[in-house]
């Protein structure tokens, strides 16, 4: 009926994000047994948590005037004054950084935040040079994919490949071979990585960070997983800042992610951009999530539920999920786990399948599984690259009821076995 403009069609368009998200919502909305959601990033519902959210909120029906002043007042752009000074005390009391509130701003969700940051540093400069996001490892955080208004706003680097048990193997970042262009205009991961749960290490970090410095572009890290909170990460790592990093925090992996809270902790230029870039698209963002978590910053109690609720729950959902793949799959087909670092998902890896991994979605959808298509995160590669390994690998979350994930994992081995005798019959 009307015509879209390219960046209308880009953002209002078919899009790996917005199919998973609407699988999500569907799901989730029609509930019952017959649905297995394995394939959005949707927090357990943990009922520590959840009641710690119930007490909260009686807390703030208790407190004159405070539910008036969350949902009857505007917070300035960069988010709620008090909420923001909690946080920059918390990182300076923990970590030594030197933060200050001028380092923080808030956003709609850390989605919202990467929109902003990639267009922020990204794209056709004034000078007319266009510059790009250069992630160092792919496959990547599907939501990245399609945020920005042109083409080529991602320049992708492959990773190495590293196998780590008989059905296990590792993505290392390629330092061989990376290479920083003049065309890069930020460093991007995410620690723990979405959708693999790959955890770069302290060294890898260390090693970007010291490449973008020198290049004197930031190094942007997503935390959505990460620590300090919500600390949903398998390994000892060490958080780390300074003013060449970007780093990117939410509240929805804690439990809260209706609330839409992302936050920024950057040099203090692009804080205050983020803040009037909120300004413009949404004049202010939501109050509730802040309101909730603010006392929880002041006591520290953030990084207590962190460490000893969420962090061993999700231990034991990813031990789970792995011995009921190794159970259920046995030795019918090839395949292997990418190692669980951190995060809420496992990522198969099914050599020389012969179908591609969004075949292999389809036919799992229509038993009521639903599961991402590997070959939508890795996004970014030169059109040259020819992978087939890319249209091998599954993203699935454990985060689901036990007999949801069971099940969705018995089907997944019962569809790619079916795969393997049509192409065998074939022959």
């Amino acid at each position: 009926m009307f015509e879209f403009s390219k960046m209308g069609l880009r953002l209002g368009g078919k899009s790996g994000i917005s199919e998973l998200m609407d699988d999500l919502g569907h799901a989730l909305a029609a509930g019952g047994e017959n649905i297995k959601m394995l394939g959005g990033g949707q927090p357990a519902h943990i009922p520590e948590v959840d009641a710690r959210w119930r007490q909260r909120l009686q807390e703030m029906t208790e407190q004159e005037g405070e539910w008036e002043r969350v949902l009857g007042n505007y917070d300035p752009p960069r988010g709620n004054p008090a909420f923001i000074k909690s946080l920059a005390g918390l990182l300076q009391r923990e970590f030594s950084w030197p933060i200050t509130p001028e380092h923080c701003a808030i956003t709609s969700g850390g989605q919202t935040a990467f929109f902003f940051l990639f267009h922020l540093l990204a794209g056709e400069m004034p000078d007319g040079r266009k510059k790009k996001i250069l992630l160092p490892l792919v496959p990547e955080y599907i939501g990245y994919a399609n945020q920005s208004v042109r083409e080529d706003l991602f320049h992708a680097h492959p990773p190495r490949i590293e196998f780590t048990g008989e059905h296990e193997f590792k993505y290392r970042v390629d330092f061989d071979t990376l290479v920083v262009g003049d065309d890069i205009a930020a460093i991007c991961v995410s620690r723990p990585t979405n959708p693999t749960g790959n955890v770069l290490t302290d060294e890898e970090i260390a090693r970007l960070a010291a490449l973008a410095k020198e290049k004197n572009i930031p190094l942007i890290i997503d935390n959505a997983y990460g620590a300090p909170f919500p600390n949903i990460i398998f390994t000892e790592v060490t958080p780390v800042w300074n003013e060449h990093i970007i780093l990117t925090l939410s509240l929805s992996k804690l439990g809260l992610p209706g609330t839409r809270t992302g936050i920024v902790v950057a040099h203090p230029q692009v804080a205050a951009a983020i803040a009037k870039m909120s300004a413009v698209v949404g004049l202010a963002n939501p109050n509730i999530g802040q309101a909730i978590v603010r006392p929880m910053l002041e006591s520290g109690e953030i990084l207590s539920m962190s460490r000893e609720v969420l962090r061993p729950f999700y231990i034991e959902k990813s031990r789970l999920a792995q011995q009921w793949v190794k159970e259920l799959f046995a030795d019918d087909f090839s395949y292997y786990i990418h190692r669980s670092e951190g995060a809420l998902f496992l990522w198969l890896w099914f050599p020389e399948l012969p179908i591609s991994s969004r075949e292999l979605y389809e036919r799992l959808k229509k038993r009521g599984v639903l599961i991402i298509s590997g070959h939508y995160f890795f996004f970014g590669l030169e059109d040259s690259v020819e992978w087939k390994h890319r249209h091998e690998c599954l993203r699935m979350t454990f985060t689901m009821a036990e007999n949801i994930v069971h099940d969705g994992i018995r089907i997944i081995g019962e569809e790619v076995k079916r795969a393997w005798q049509e192409s065998t019959n074939k022959k």
